[in-house]
């Protein structure tokens, strides 16, 4: 069904965290359905994603502008304007790095998209993904030296080894800050096999990667919530829950992408059963 009539339905915060990818201007068709996709439609579901968000709840916001005339339309700018207008506070502005950007002719290809993070008040929950720091961040910490022609590492002590897998791991047993907290720009794959290893997802035009999804949602939620995508498509936030345990609604106007999305969500789920 229309997303705003559906998530009309849901009471007053309700929801703990929205993560979706809504059209883009008029980049795709969407079997015809982003004609009936506006300004005027992106501030109604705008105003009912505030409306269902609880307090201390988290809207992702996941958007590209489309260039016409030579001139890219700025609408993932006006969005976000918008939705701190009608009161929520934009908590960060996130980078989606492709890893299949878009060629240009006459400007840098196109290899990133905005990820808007909105929050009502303070975010309840933040747990930060981590990533394994750099030899040069990891040489700083153990107060060393690497050669980088040679491959070794020569510690304080004077003992040196080659940093292969297991010399990695000898140094993060050596220190207990061997990684930090990601930054706010996420590079991901994406692509045929590559956005998802479900192939039937691959009949929607713009499936967006599962990783990117599950990141956001161990993010910014905790086991047992519950996560809303008012533009489900073919179906990815679903089931990026269904892998990490949170409870999803999503909305999707398209039969034939519900189909989609209710074929990914019944495989995943008997994947689940077969496991436990």
């Amino acid at each position: 069904m229309d997303c705003v009539e559906g998530v009309k339905m849901l009471p007053d915060e309700c929801i703990d965290l929205t993560v979706t990818s809504p059209p883009y201007d008029n980049l795709r068709t969407y079997n015809g359905y982003i004609e009936q996709w506006s300004f005027e439609k992106f501030q109604a579901i705008a105003k009912e994603l505030y409306r269902v968000t609880k307090q201390g709840g988290v809207v992702v916001w996941i958007v590209g502008d489309a260039t016409i005339n030579g001139s890219e339309t700025g609408t993932s700018f006006r969005q976000a304007l918008y939705f701190k207008e009608i009161g929520f506070n934009l908590h960060d502005t996130m980078i989606y790095e492709k890893t299949s950007p878009y060629p240009a002719n006459v400007r840098y290809q196109q290899d990133f998209e905005y990820m808007f993070v909105f929050s009502k008040g303070k975010p309840n929950t933040f747990n930060p993904i981590h990533t394994l720091k750099t030899l040069g961040e990891i040489k700083k910490i153990l107060r060393g030296s690497y050669d980088h022609s040679t491959r070794t590492y020569r510690s304080i002590s004077g003992e040196t080894e080659r940093l292969d897998e297991a010399g990695l791991k000898r140094l993060e047993k050596a220190s207990k800050n061997i990684t930090k907290v990601m930054s706010n720009v996420w590079k991901c794959e994406a692509g045929y096999q590559k956005s998802t290893t479900d192939k039937i997802a691959y009949k929607h035009p713009a499936i967006f990667p599962e990783q990117l999804a599950q990141d956001h949602i161990l993010s910014w939620s905790n086991e047992g919530d519950v996560v809303l995508d008012p533009f489900m498509g073919s179906g990815t936030t679903a089931v990026a829950c269904i892998k990490i345990n949170r409870n999803y609604i999503g909305f999707e106007l398209s039969k034939e992408y519900c189909d989609i999305a209710n074929k990914r969500i019944e495989n995943h789920q008997a994947q689940i059963e077969i496991c436990v």
